[in-house]
């Protein structure tokens, strides 16, 4: 860092010491045009007369004053002002005391509102130019009667201007923090939506196949000794049940992965078409399931017809994990209108206990529902049982775009 730049770092953070600095030199310059006699026989001269003692003091005074012009604007330039009259009704000649006025004439420009700039500029303005034509000693139409007005203006109008660009400036400044704080805030969103959704296909996946090995793996350790062949063909449901588990894993572990990494996912996501393979997946198990459709015909958006999937696939794991033995489920896909009903029924003695059970899913199937603009109520049934039924809209927001 140069030396310029080291010094203008220290006099920003320290606005005292800038001030300072600038009533020294305005002081310089209020000193040095008191000595400029500008009603010389030649015109403007030089060195041809020595200032009046109250002039020196007022231009000491006014130039003191500005040091506190940041923290008592409103007082400085009343302050200011005031030596500015009293130099312009004595002084003869004047010696340029108004400068400081106008100083702290900008000051409050640049640190209040407009309508105070127009207000206090235009009494700033009328007092002194007032008092320099009638109580000076000179014509109300000299020169330097009319360039105090003009300084005056000057410096309100320069004030004024910078306030404008500050804030103008600092107005932009927080439209930029704002759209980073929307953006962040956005891209928060997303990831918390996302690693919902992945969640709610892992615990979907997880505990469909898991409670399928484990009533295969029971069933062959029951029939091991006594009926083998019973055993090997449970052991080949664990063995199908447990690889369909880590495709479908490895298809949402697939999802995580970023856009340039090799192996990733290529196979479409689960729907109604496969409802007869995960049906069969439960009645291997020995779980008795009945399937009605009324729904030919009907082509669903892959969110939807995963979302059907995925709520048929947990109604009859809870049915299979709640329900008891001999439970008997029953699975109906209706078309009504432009939503498709999803209902999975079970008479089982234990549904009543089918509710996630310290788990999450009915409030995965509730969220994945909802997330579709869809309703979902469950609750047992009247005479035992428990019920899931489902309303998803055949077509989604973005399908229904797209047309």
């Amino acid at each position: 860092m140069s030396t310029v730049d080291r010094v203008r770092h220290q006099l920003k953070a320290h606005p005292m010491a800038l001030d300072a600095v600038l009533a020294v030199g305005v002081l310089a310059c209020m000193v040095a045009g008191s000595f400029v006699d500008p009603h010389g026989p030649d015109g403007v001269t030089w060195g041809i007369r020595t200032p009046d003692p109250l002039s020196l003091v007022l231009i000491g005074l006014s130039a003191a004053a500005l040091v506190l012009r940041r923290r008592a604007p409103m007082t400085v330039l009343a302050l200011t002002g005031t030596f500015s009259v009293i130099e312009c009704v004595t002084g003869d000649p004047r010696a340029p005391v108004a400068m400081s006025a106008v100083i702290a004439l900008y000051t409050v420009a640049s640190a209040t509102d407009r309508p105070t700039t127009w207000r206090v500029g235009l009494l700033t303005m009328t007092v002194l130019t007032a008092a320099a034509m009638l109580g000076g000693p000179l014509p109300w139409y000299a020169q330097e009667n009319l360039g105090i007005f003009a300084w005056t203006g000057i410096g309100a109008t320069a004030g004024d201007a910078v306030r404008s660009r500050r804030a103008f400036v600092q107005a932009i400044q927080d439209r930029a923090e704002k759209a980073e704080r929307t953006r962040e805030e956005e891209a928060r969103r997303r990831v918390a939506e996302e690693r919902l959704r992945i969640a709610r296909d892992l615990h979907d996946v997880v505990a469909h196949h898991i409670a399928l090995v484990n009533v295969q793996a029971g069933v062959a350790a029951h029939v091991m000794d006594k009926r083998p062949d019973q055993a090997k063909e449970a052991l080949a449901h664990v063995r199908e049940a447990s690889r369909s588990a880590l495709n479908e894993l490895r298809a949402t572990v697939g999802l995580l992965r970023q856009s340039g990494d090799p192996e990733a996912p290529t196979e479409p996501a689960p729907g109604l078409d496969r409802l007869d393979e995960l049906v069969g997946t439960f009645r291997s198990a020995g779980l008795q399931v009945e399937v009605a459709r009324a729904d030919a015909g009907t082509t669903l958006p892959a969110a939807v017809g995963l979302a059907a999937y995925r709520v048929i696939q947990e109604a009859l794991t809870n049915v299979q994990k709640h329900a008891g033995g001999a439970a008997k489920a029953e699975v109906s896909v209706v078309r009504v209108g432009p939503n498709m009903e999803i209902t999975v029924l079970d008479n089982g003695a234990g549904a009543e206990d089918s509710g996630d059970g310290g788990g999450h899913g009915l409030l995965g199937m509730r969220e994945r529902v909802t997330a579709l603009r869809g309703t979902l109520t469950t609750g047992p049934r009247y005479g035992g049982g428990f019920r899931v039924h489902a309303i998803l809209p055949v077509k989604t927001r973005g399908a229904a775009d797209a047309v």
